[in-house]
């Protein structure tokens, strides 16, 4: 079975293509859909960009698609995106989340497509500790009380895990981001042909929210 892997270059869509590798499964393309909106409830917009790196990176073909991000036309873009290649299926990274689960399930349905989410419901902790023992997590985007300037860039690890299940005791935050409490980038993987190695960033803070922009970014051999 051809799989096509919706892909933002964070770490749930990237874990997602890992266990579907792992499982043996064949994916042929990776999916990307770039919102205008950045506030989109559907799209992840924090550096988009970069996953023309991170398709190369894995070695595996990166189909793009812009939407506007008004919620009539979300699933329509997606929908264009998927009918430009011949896959069996879609693996999408959703761990909570039955906004975004039901809408791309909706799409994969109306196209015939088997949709494969292979974190969906996992406990939030376990999920991150597996993801930290693959993959090299930057946060790149933060919304949430506890949260501050000094935690974009910050790379996801052990330690950094506990100190979200105290501000999930605290704040109530999701210590996986469900709620959108932050964004992530992936610069590493063990999936990695190459590693994504951030050359010159921007901090932008707007008093209680705020991102880390990649101007410059490059691949190295990993």
């Amino acid at each position: 079975m051809k799989l096509a892997a919706l892909i933002s270059g964070g770490k749930d869509s990237a874990f997602a293509l890992y266990k579907t590798l792992q499982a043996g499964h064949n994916v042929t393309y990776l999916v990307t859909i770039r919102s205008e909106n950045p506030h989109s409830y559907m799209y992840h917009t924090a550096n988009i960009h970069l996953t023309e790196l991170f398709a190369e990176a894995v070695d595996i073909p990166l189909i793009t698609e812009t939407t506007s991000g008004k919620k009539e036309s979300e699933l329509k873009d997606l929908e264009r995106a998927l009918r430009r290649i011949k896959v069996d299926g879609v693996v999408a990274g959703s761990i909570e989340s039955e906004y975004q689960a039901s809408r791309v399930g909706r799409v994969c349905e109306s196209l015939g497509l088997e949709m494969y989410t292979p974190l969906w419901h996992m406990d939030p902790e376990m999920l991150l500790r597996e993801m930290v023992e693959v993959m090299d997590i930057r946060i790149v985007h933060v919304a949430a009380h506890g949260l501050d300037e000094g935690w974009l860039g910050r790379k996801i690890d052990l330690s950094t895990i506990e100190e979200l299940k105290r501000l999930k005791e605290r704040y109530g935050i999701h210590i996986a981001g469900e709620g959108g409490e932050y964004e992530t980038l992936v610069v590493d993987a063990t999936f990695f042909a190459k590693s994504i190695e951030l050359v010159k960033t921007e901090r932008i803070w707007h008093g209680d929210y705020g991102a880390l922009r990649i101007l410059k970014a490059v691949l190295v051999e990993g």
